[in-house]
């Protein structure tokens, strides 16, 4: 519903939303949505995704200020937290949509990986979860009763061979987010991931073998792969007050593909091809 009336349902709420590079990506939609229902936040990527990006587009049409931040850094996330500190004063939800390995993109096996771009995709996809909290709580910019969100997917849990290190970095970040969660709580401070299906993203599209996974994962799913949009809605549950005593969860976004065996459809298909190679 993303361009729909909203329901008001942040209204007077602030916050910071990381990882937006284009309209197809889901911090893109989860950004609009928290403007349609009475949001005001900061958008913050790193400088080189800022360059290959449009996130101009996005900051005019929300009227949200864009601050550069390498989340590899702790100077430029204090930073970052002051400037949004000034600007907003308290914020009440962070959204971490921040992965990248530089292994998958140099097609790396995943039994030869080069180390040193595996320390790249676990820091930034990550570590940076516990830096950017680190800092949010060091600068007094978190306010109690805030919500933090960040996107995962079940190759944390499952191994999707393509996904290579980006499985061990969602697993990580998993872990990131249950250990500050607990830790955050006496503050009323809630801290989720929500691990998507597979999406039809810049990022997702760049995976190799990413359109049989989303294949996959949208026959096996009773109700289908979720759009970004769909993902953004769910999302706005998370920093809304409807959601207060929700904390330290992995919440599965995927059509009920994490709780499916096999489809009817998909056995139907796999015996028609068996048939056909006999």
């Amino acid at each position: 519903m993303s361009d729909e009336k909203g329901f008001g349902l942040l209204k007077g709420k602030k916050g910071i939303i990381f990882g937006a590079l284009d309209d197809r990506s889901i911090a893109w939609r989860i950004a609009l949505a928290c403007k349609r229902e009475g949001a005001e936040f900061v958008l913050s990527n790193a400088p080189i995704a800022l360059r290959l990006g449009t996130l101009d587009a996005l900051s005019e049409a929300t009227n949200a200020p864009v601050i550069a931040c390498d989340v590899s850094n702790d100077d430029e996330v204090e930073e970052l937290m002051n400037n949004t500190k000034e600007h907003l004063g308290g914020v009440d939800f962070i959204l971490h949509a921040i992965g990248m390995s530089p292994n998958i993109r140099k097609k790396k096996e995943y039994s030869d990986l080069n180390y040193n771009w595996y320390q790249q995709t676990l820091d930034i996809s990550a570590v940076s979860l516990h830096r950017v909290l680190k800092h949010a709580e060091k600068t007094g910019v978190i306010n109690d009763n805030a919500s933090v969100v960040a996107l995962s997917y079940i190759g944390a849990q499952r191994i999707f061979s393509k996904y290579s290190d980006m499985n061990d970095a969602k697993a990580l970040l998993e872990s990131i987010a249950r250990n500050y969660g607990s830790r955050l709580a006496k503050r009323g401070i809630r801290v989720n991931t929500v691990s998507q299906a597979p999406t039809k993203t810049s990022a997702g599209t760049g995976i190799k073998g990413f359109d049989s996974m989303y294949t996959f994962a949208d026959k096996i799913a009773p109700l289908g792969n979720p759009s970004a949009d769909e993902c953004a809605d769910y999302c706005i549950t998370l920093f809304s007050d409807l959601t207060r005593k929700v904390t330290m969860q992995n919440l599965y976004h995927d059509g009920g593909f994490v709780t499916s065996g096999i489809s009817e459809e998909m056995i139907d298909g796999l015996v028609k091809l068996y048939a056909d190679e006999e």
